[in-house]
């Protein structure tokens, strides 16, 4: 271990003795003009593989980009033009089932009118019909009645005349004092 340090020593005395302080060497003057020298080598360097090799490469991937983006838009537009034909197609597709559920209604008003107004009729004539026939048996039962009305009312005055005055009981006589009497 001595050794070690012994050669240390040497070593710092012989820096010391060439005149060379001991420091960071980019913070020594004396070697400015190599660094500089080397910067600008480096900056070339760079300058030229960028110009060369990353810039086409980085202009390539935004054109590409810019395509696929131009490409999207296209098809964007083409999507929403489609859209709106379909939408279009829908609402007229719409109109027209309107339009022809509106004819069906009609003709199915205009058909049930038509049963209802034959039907209606068929009734109406039934119930003429059966009108006439109920005057006609009212009229036959009324003709009857009043028949009827005058025989009871012949028998009755011919058996009243006869128990009152069976002196009168002349059957023509009262026969036609009845028949003025019942027409009024």
């Amino acid at each position: 271990m001595a050794s070690d340090i012994e050669m240390a020593k040497a070593a710092g005395e012989a820096v010391k003795e060439a005149g060379e302080s001991v420091g960071m060497p980019q913070l020594d003057f004396g070697t400015y003009p190599n660094q500089i020298f080397w910067l600008v080598v480096t900056l070339v360097i760079l300058f030229f593989l960028m110009k060369r090799i990353a810039i086409p490469r980085i202009a390539a991937i935004l054109s590409e980009r810019q395509g696929a983006i131009a490409s999207d838009l296209e098809q964007a537009e083409e999507m929403r033009r489609k859209a709106v034909e379909a939408e279009q197609a829908y609402n007229q597709a719409l109109a027209d089932a309107r339009a022809e559920a509106n004819r069906i209604i009609a003709e199915a008003k205009a058909e049930i009118q038509k049963d209802v107004d034959a039907a209606t009729a068929r009734a109406e004539a039934e119930i003429a019909a059966k009108a006439a026939e109920s005057e006609k048996r009212i009229a036959e039962i009324r003709a009857g009645a009043m028949e009827a009305v005058e025989q009871v009312a012949r028998d009755a005055a011919v058996e009243i005349v006869e128990l009152i005055m069976p002196s009168l009981a002349d059957a023509k006589t009262i026969e036609k004092a009845v028949a003025a009497r019942v027409k009024g």
